[in-house]
């Protein structure tokens, strides 16, 4: 069985603040093999962009990756020094931000940051590079490419300078591309327009593609797998048909309740209750006990470990323990009759 192109193993990330330690990644692993797409939905403040950003490293202070391990093809990033991480960004793994307008810089054109991502990350003169930004820029749908070389952030639209901003993260053609929230700042139509061009430059260019998002919906129909993290931790993990036709953690159980759906002749959308757990207070069993309208005495006092559902689906919840001994209660009472 090949190696995957990227494993996360145990990724412990803190930030140090006057109120404590903030766990806002705990101990999370998963694997991304070439070419596939991952999801990682979660609420604001579950650890999303975090785990993103500690991929990169480009944690800002006071954060910090505290344990485990990043491979990249087997090589563990987290000992890169700062010259080797620089040659790794972009070249090897690229970003997408939430808001293009606070990522680009606004006194420079296009033109000059596409050829500077270009010129830093490859062996191509500066001739060259100014002939791939403009490949790049006409890659991506962005019209009139050559004059928007000579045009600066401000004068184009919310979904020009998104889509400028994938052409400077594929520039290089990255083995992994992880777009943040890449959607956020954008109307509709021009997410859905942002959505359906990543998924053609990813199987024109067989990259693998980490997608966090808050918006399950969102990458309903994009992802391979899908993770879903609540408070720095993985609570559930599977394939999309896995998480949104049998979801096993309460948690996705409401977040897909608060998506809007064309089935159900506009019913009313249920929120969750409550609020996010105090990561500087973790609780001692699961942090979604107290916003669980399931939630037994087990899950204040012990945390849950992942529990298989099947070979493509696992979730961290007492509630798929407490099936598993109901079932085979069942089974011997009908055994006794």
């Amino acid at each position: 069985m090949s190696t995957p192109l990227l494993q996360v193993k145990n990724l412990c990330t803190s930030f140090n603040v006057d109120s404590g330690e903030v766990r806002a990644v705990n101990g999370i692993s998963f694997n991304l093999d070439k070419g596939k797409v991952l999801g990682i939905v979660g609420e604001s403040g579950s650890g999303k962009s975090v785990t993103a950003y500690s991929i990169m490293r480009i944690l800002v202070e006071p954060g910090k990756i505290t344990g485990g391990q990043i491979l990249f093809n087997g090589e563990d990033i987290v000992q890169y020094s700062n010259k080797q991480m620089r040659e790794f960004r972009g070249k090897r793994v690229s970003i997408i931000f939430q808001d293009p307008m606070t990522s680009l810089n606004p006194v420079y054109t296009i033109g000059n940051q596409l050829r500077e991502a270009i010129l830093l990350h490859t062996d191509r003169n500066r001739e060259q590079a100014n002939a791939r930004a403009l490949e790049m820029l006409q890659l991506v749908g962005v019209n009139e490419p050559e004059k928007r070389l000579k045009q600066y952030p401000y004068e184009l639209s919310g979904g020009m300078r998104q889509r400028v901003m994938i052409a400077m993260a594929l520039a290089c053609e990255p083995d992994i591309l992880i777009a943040d929230e890449p959607t956020t700042a954008l109307d509709v139509t021009i997410q859905a327009q942002i959505l359906e061009l990543m998924q053609e430059l990813q199987k024109k260019m067989g990259m693998a593609i980490i997608m966090i998002t808050h918006d399950l919906g969102v990458i309903a129909d994009m992802c391979d797998e899908i993770i879903v993290m609540y408070a720095g931790r993985i609570c559930e993990r599977g394939t999309a048909d896995e998480i949104f036709y049998n979801p096993r953690h309460e948690y996705t159980k409401g977040l897909l309740r608060s998506i809007p759906r064309l089935d159900t002749n506009h019913a009313r959308l249920i929120p969750i209750a409550g609020s996010p757990v105090d990561l500087t207070n973790m609780p001692k069993g699961c942090a979604f006990a107290s916003r669980c309208d399931e939630c037994m005495k087990i899950c204040l006092t012990e945390l849950p470990e992942e529990l298989d559902i099947n070979d493509f689906h696992k979730a961290s919840c007492w509630m798929n323990v407490k099936q598993v001994y109901d079932e085979a209660a069942r089974e011997k009472e009908a055994e006794n009759k």
